[in-house]
């Protein structure tokens, strides 16, 4: 498996400090928050997209994907929510990356079968725009449809090979799946995984992988097992969490606390 971690742990800082991290911790990729706060985001123009790809060529490092924040069960029309994600995907596109990450975002007025279909409706039609680009829609597990279980119900309605999920191993965990269960549900759509630790239930702080809570080494256990060989990205929340220890410091042994389950689970 590669390992990439995300800038929502170094938040707003540089593309070329980022890419020095990932090189001297020894990380294969980086997932790119995707905000206008952040230095990548749609309203780039083409000659800054082309930089920052050639940067990350000549770093030798990868963009694993672009971390967007369309939300596709939210309620209301669904152009300006496809507009969202077409934007992404071009993003994407020109960046080199495999990946556009969307949330759920439905709200608790909708009936989930309600929910579902507007999601869905959403992504099949991004799917074929995706599908021309050569870059994978994926849907996180998170609020709305935090479980595995769930967001096979939308990606079951879709139904194409360019909409997938992305497993974030706390939202499942949270409401109440196992990681085989998470695995066993996201199979047939699954794109990349992202890691990370808190201190409780009640506590989502970031901590440093392996210090907290979360059945790490089951998810990867299980991902090894059934042979997956993908991404593992590292979401540290730091952003959300300014208390949280700086990532700078924590990177190399997030990188080993990663290898290591790697080969316990070989």
């Amino acid at each position: 498996m590669k390992l990439a971690f995300s800038t929502l742990g170094v938040p707003g800082l540089p593309l070329p400090d980022v890419l020095r991290l990932a090189a001297e911790h020894g990380y294969h990729g980086v997932e790119l928050r995707a905000h206008a706060e952040e230095p990548v985001h749609p309203g780039l123009d083409d000659a800054r997209r082309a930089e920052i790809a050639a940067e990350f060529e000549a770093a030798g490092v990868e963009v694993l994907g672009v971390a967007g924040y369309a939300r596709v069960a939210e309620p209301g029309d669904d152009d300006p929510v496809v507009a969202e994600i077409r934007s992404l995907l071009e993003l994407a596109r020109d960046l080199g990356a495999p990946f556009v990450r969307v949330f759920p975002g439905g709200t608790d007025v909708q009936a989930p079968e309600e929910a579902d279909a507007v999601a869905a409706r959403r992504l099949g039609t991004a799917a074929e725009h995706a599908a021309d680009l050569g870059v994978r829609l994926l849907l996180e597990t998170h609020d709305s449809h935090r479980t595995g279980a769930a967001a096979m119900r939308v990606l079951g309605l879709v139904g194409h090979r360019n909409v997938g999920a992305l497993w974030d191993v706390m939202h499942p965990w949270l409401g109440g799946e196992q990681p085989s269960e998470t695995y066993a549900a996201l199979a047939p759509y699954l794109g990349y995984v992202q890691v990370k630790d808190i201190a409780s239930p009640s506590d989502t702080t970031p901590l440093p992988l392996g210090a907290g809570v979360l059945p790490l080494a089951d998810c990867v256990e299980v991902l090894s097992r059934h042979g997956w060989d993908g991404w593992l990205c590292w979401e540290y929340e730091r952003r959300w969490y300014p208390e949280a220890a700086p990532l700078h410091g924590l990177l190399t042994a997030g990188r080993d606390h990663l290898a290591r389950l790697l080969n316990d689970s070989a």
